[in-house]
């Protein structure tokens, strides 16, 4: 059964009751801080605790492994707005222990496509127009080195400037304990 009627039912009561009256803020962050995160369902309430970030203190960009795959897609368009538009002064990049992410098996992910019914034909046409799986699908061996390869790629982003620091920390999804990777990292 779908948890959209149990869903909808929840959320009139939560309007009804102006319990939404809690999380008031605007759409400046607070802390002035762009956070680029993974979408772990254990990093949801933790991360913003660990940190104490409240409502409206940050921007949180959130996609599988808090990695960027590419320097023109969504996620690095969600940095360049928080930082342009929105007010952000600093960016964390926040990867995590235990990553779904972390040597992702690309073939296996596609083996996956197939199953539920997506025809090879269409993968074979987008591997052959330039979309390769292997690029799309990108993992890493470590956290470690996801974070590292987005703070570098937001770094070096032609369009991201140059005044505004990038940091890259590692959260344990058990404890919310943080490591430092880098502070401010710049490519000399």
């Amino acid at each position: 059964m779908s948890i959209v009627p149990r869903m909808l039912e929840f959320n009139k009561k939560f309007v009804e009751e102006k319990s939404y009256e809690a999380y008031l803020t605007d759409k400046f962050p607070d802390k002035k801080v762009a956070v680029l995160t993974c979408m772990d369902t254990r990093l949801i309430e933790l991360l913003p605790k660990a940190l104490n970030f409240k409502n409206g203190d940050a921007k949180f960009i959130k996609n599988a492994g808090a990695i960027l795959t590419q320097p023109f897609g969504s996620a690095m368009r969600s940095i360049l707005v928080a930082v342009y538009e929105l007010g952000a002064r600093e960016v964390l990049v926040i990867g995590h222990h235990g990553c779904g992410m972390t040597n992702l098996d690309t073939a296996g992910m596609v083996s996956k496509f197939i199953d539920h019914g997506i025809d090879p034909l269409a993968i074979e046409t987008l591997e052959n127009s330039g979309i390769r799986m292997d690029k799309f699908l990108r993992g890493f061996q470590s956290a470690e080195e996801g974070v590292m390869h987005s703070v570098k790629l937001i770094r070096k982003h032609p369009l991201f400037p140059k005044d505004i620091p990038v940091h890259g920390f590692i959260l344990s999804p058990e404890t919310g304990a943080i490591e430092v990777l880098c502070q401010d990292y710049r490519e000399d």
